[in-house]
């Protein structure tokens, strides 16, 4: 049977191999990409669906328009999960013995281009989609006032969208061109 400090170096020993094989590093970027982006949906859908709620309560015939206002800044989470997927993909963790080999190999360099590959849309992803957010609450106003106007509501929510767009090409790029 172990002892404790034989448990505890074997765990110290798993952690260095861990740290410099580079895949901790890299599944740390899939996972801000998605927790990053994440946040900043939750955070942009949070206000456009308060004044559409506080809207509704006196006129609920423009659903529809509200909800493509409200759903708009969720688009930036996706984006956060596709960055996600093409790391997993990359790494191929979702074939056992081909994810051994990449994780025997990784260089902690390699680990870290993941890493700051996905920095791109989990950056534009949170901040984007609370600005989107802002810009489709006072879409959602001007719907209310003015329900043959929520087209330009909607182009104007757009505008922001441009931008974690391109945080995720920059992702898809730089990950695209990393070698592992």
């Amino acid at each position: 049977m172990p002892t404790e400090a034989a448990t505890a170096t074997t765990m110290a020993e798993l952690m260095t191999k861990l740290f410099e094989s580079g895949m901790v590093y890299a599944l740390m970027g899939a996972a801000v990409a998605v927790v990053l982006a994440g946040i900043g949906s939750c955070l942009g859908i949070r206000m456009p669906a308060q004044a559409s709620a506080g809207a509704m309560s006196e006129d609920p015939s423009n659903f529809g328009k509200y909800l493509i206002l409200v759903a708009l800044p969720g688009t930036q989470g996706i984006y956060g999960f596709v960055a996600a997927f093409l790391v997993i993909n990359k790494l191929q963790l979702l074939n056992p013995a081909a994810a051994k080999t990449i994780a025997d190999s990784i260089t902690t360099a390699q680990g870290l281009q993941i890493f700051f590959a996905c920095l791109p849309i989990a950056v534009a992803g949170l901040i984007s989609a609370i600005y989107q957010g802002r810009v489709c609450t006072a879409g959602v106003e001007l719907t209310a006032k003015q329900p043959t106007e929520s087209g330009k509501a909607l182009v104007l929510g757009v505008f922001v969208e441009f931008y974690a767009v391109l945080g995720l090409i920059i992702t898809i790029f730089l990950l695209t061109g990393i070698q592992v």
